[in-house]
């Protein structure tokens, strides 16, 4: 017997299935996650039957594989391989609802709600999980000297690539030198950057919405301060050539100061011993006097007073 491939028939069959449960069971054909995000998975019965479980599926290359299962009898029920990936949010036999935690790109594909009724059989409803990836957006805003513009960029990283999309909001202002570059990465995401000029030397708002496909776009918000004279980057490109100039300087003016304070300390050593002179002459005098007194006999001393004596 020939292998017929279980997968195109299983979808050939859903195809019809869906066309014809369309309106018994309410479910979203496409969700779309983000890495890293949880991704809700749900479907209802419109109709009232006598539905013994609801089994969740995923479907495989060439089979489908069971996530878990409801019913009343045993409650919730999640298999093994699963337990740390799904849970169940809604647990019903009309509605039923389970939780894919922290995806993966391994778990893109699509999955099969059972609804399985005595005595109709399974009432099956597929809804296809696309996950995408998805960082930023990042806003960088630095200045430009000469003429005194603002450079504001935008930046995400997704896969697939990303659309970027910057915003100013004032009526009146004009973008410059508006421009889009992509680069792809070694893990295969690719990096949008676009990068605009702003003329205005007012403060403005500017945003950026990034989005993948057809999920909801992530925006960010930021205020562009005002221009006033000189930017933090042009004072320091303007002032960087003084300080050769101060180096070369510096030497001299320590010198000069280092001579007029040579030449202040011996101009004041110079004065103090023509004032002290007349005073150290008088102690010198009276020193040597007193000694010459002591060094006499009596006969001497008393010869000496009776001439500095009066008659």
């Amino acid at each position: 017997m020939d292998f017929i491939p279980t997968v195109p028939i299983l979808f050939f069959l859903l195809g019809i299935c869906n066309k014809g449960l369309a309106v018994l069971i309410q479910t979203q054909q496409t969700v779309l996650a983000a890495v890293g995000e949880d991704a809700p998975l749900s479907c209802r019965l419109l109709v009232t039957k006598d539905v013994q479980q609801v089994t969740w599926q995923k479907v495989l290359e060439k089979t489908e594989r069971n996530i878990g299962s409801y019913s009343q009898y045993f409650g919730e029920t999640v298999n093994p391989g699963f337990k740390d990936k799904v849970q169940f949010t809604e647990a019903g036999l009309q509605k039923n609802s389970i939780v894919i935690r922290n995806v993966t790109e391994q778990d893109a594909g699509c999955y099969l709600c059972l609804f399985n009724t005595y005595p109709d059989g399974a009432l099956i409803a597929a809804t296809c999980l696309q996950v995408y990836e998805l960082h930023g957006p990042f806003i960088n805003v630095s200045r430009s000297n000469s003429p005194p513009w603002s450079v504001v960029t935008c930046s995400a990283t997704g896969r697939p690539v990303p659309m970027v999309t910057l915003t100013v909001l004032h009526q009146n202002l004009s973008f410059s030198h508006y421009n889009t570059s992509t680069e792809t990465n070694t893990n295969g995401t690719v990096t949008v950057t676009t990068k605009v000029l702003l003329s205005d030397l007012s403060s403005r708002q500017v945003g950026c919405s990034v989005s993948v496909d057809s999920a909801a776009p992530r925006e960010l918000l930021v205020t562009v301060p005002e221009v006033k004279g000189l930017t933090k980057q042009s004072r320091s490109y303007h002032l960087a050539p003084i300080w050769p100039l101060i180096a070369a300087v510096m030497p001299v003016m320590i010198s000069l100061a280092f001579l007029l304070r040579i030449r202040y300390q011996r101009s004041h050593r110079n004065k103090k011993p023509s004032e002290d002179t007349t005073e150290n002459q008088k102690m010198n005098i009276s020193t040597a006097s007193s000694k010459n007194l002591r060094q006499q006999t009596p006969e001497k001393q008393k010869l000496n007073s009776g001439l500095y004596s009066s008659p």
